[in-house]
């Protein structure tokens, strides 16, 4: 057995921060004990963790990692790697690659290139079409995350927005249904519009325009109102406006059956960023007024706002060239999503015990995922070290993580450091090192109520 000691840390776990110190034999936590209290193993490694905060690892729900097919832009090697780097212990990968992950071949393929190259843990969505009800219903509800229904802005047969094949896939469905929800007939008209009025030239201060409230409002309701005379689990993706916060209720993850996402970009970003950083924050849905942008920072700690995600969607710089209409739509946000989330905490918006429920706790809660997202014994030892910077000495993001070799945080100053992150038991990233090993596992799923 090798058994790893963290000494000293401040636990950020389950609505409270103590201190304490946490064992991990193998891959697994085996006990969390008071630092009054001297664990007797023979420790093959000790971390000295004073001053230093231990979290669960983050659990991201929502990544474009371009594998297989767009490996010219990313791949699952290197986003998982720069993931790790940022704290994130599991991902969730969307399956609008080439080719579409809509078939159970397609999912087992992916699978095998993960089981190779991945340094966070995974699992992966099957797309849905209008035709693999067959494909969708063959698979094993706790062998994958969920199903990614795309009711608006999909590429290829993906895109599924009448209600009656809605209805057909939420009566089949027997595992989490994430939703991006985007009208595209409204979209349609709205494109149209600008086009008359300035040309296929349309600056990228009309992205809010086209992809506005309305938009996002009237496909997440239609998405919710079919939902509501079910039994899915429905999981709405990038809420991006105050309107649509109406429509989610604020009890308890656990009386939930139609959750909501916030992703990093909508929390970071708002309209007044279009002046600056143009094109690299255009991303659909697309960044709005900063009210929908503070509106979405409240409710994070009101229950609305269920989970955090990124929606990392790496594109090359050159293909973020152009306006509203010709540059593509996506960011990578991923070293940086974590320590964003510490950035709010430090300006009063949320308290370090919500980074975890959010991040961690809520994803394997909704997702049903097997003895992950806790510090608790038995649980898998997924786990992030963190340490606040001197006022002097910010941690500022550059951009040599992602494959891409851009981040619109670059240059950004954040007020904490990821000190080391551990998967399944292994340090995959320790002070600016990044293992070469493969410590991820595919997530296995449980305890799910559909």
């Amino acid at each position: 057995m090798a058994y790893t000691l963290i000494h000293n840390a401040s636990v950020v776990n389950e609505g409270t921060i103590c201190k304490a110190s946490v064992v991990i034999e193998n891959d697994t936590i085996y006990g969390i004990y008071p630092v009054t209290e001297e664990p007797k193993f023979d420790f093959s490694n000790k971390i000295d963790a004073t001053d230093l905060f231990l979290l669960p690892g983050v659990i991201d729900d929502h990544v474009h990692f371009r594998e297989p097919g767009l490996t010219h832009k990313a791949n699952i090697y290197s986003e998982s790697r720069a993931a790790v780097a940022g704290g994130v212990t599991t991902i969730f990968d969307m399956p609008n690659c080439i080719p579409q992950t809509t078939t159970v071949q397609a999912l087992e393929e992916k699978f095998s290139i993960a089981q190779k190259s991945c340094a966070t843990n995974y699992s992966f969505y099957i797309g849905a079409t209008k035709t693999n009800l067959s494909e969708i219903e063959a698979i094993d509800p706790n062998s994958i995350c969920g199903i990614k229904l795309f009711m608006g802005s999909s590429t290829g047969g993906m895109l599924v927005d009448d209600a009656k094949s809605i209805r057909q896939l939420f009566s089949v469905a027997k595992m989490p249904v994430a939703a991006h929800c985007e009208d595209t007939d409204i979209i349609n008209r709205n494109t149209e519009r600008i086009k008359i009025k300035v040309g296929n030239s349309a600056s990228i201060i009309y992205h809010p325009v086209i992809r506005d409230q309305e938009a996002c409002y009237a496909s997440t309701s239609k998405a919710i109102d079919i939902a509501s005379g079910t039994n899915v689990r429905l999981h709405i993706l990038h809420i991006s406006t105050a309107k649509e916060l109406e429509l989610f209720s604020k009890l308890p993850l656990q009386e939930k059956r139609i959750t909501a996402e916030a992703c990093i970009a909508h929390l970071m970003f708002s309209f007044e960023d279009y002046e600056t950083l143009g094109a690299k924050i255009k991303c659909n849905p697309s960044i709005k007024h900063i009210n929908d942008r503070n509106a979405l920072r409240a409710a994070l700690t009101d229950g609305t706002i269920d989970i955090v995600g990124t929606d990392h969607a790496p594109h090359l710089l050159k293909e973020k060239e152009g306006g509203a209409l010709t540059a593509t739509s996506g960011m990578p946000t991923h070293p940086y999503s974590l320590l964003s989330m510490l950035n709010l905490a430090d300006q009063g918006v949320l308290k370090l015990t919500d980074i975890a429920r959010l991040m961690c706790h809520n994803p394997a809660d909704l997702f049903g995922i097997c003895k992950r997202g806790y510090i608790r014994s038995g649980y898998k030892a997924d786990l992030v070290l963190i340490s606040k910077c001197s006022a002097n000495n910010p941690n500022i993001a550059d951009s040599h993580l992602n494959m891409c070799g851009w981040n619109p945080l670059e240059g950004k100053s954040f007020g904490w450091n990821i000190h080391s992150t551990f998967v399944n038991g292994q340090i995959a990233y320790k002070e600016g090192k990044i293992s070469d090993k493969i410590f991820g596992e595919r997530v296995l799923f449980c305890n799910r109520n559909s």
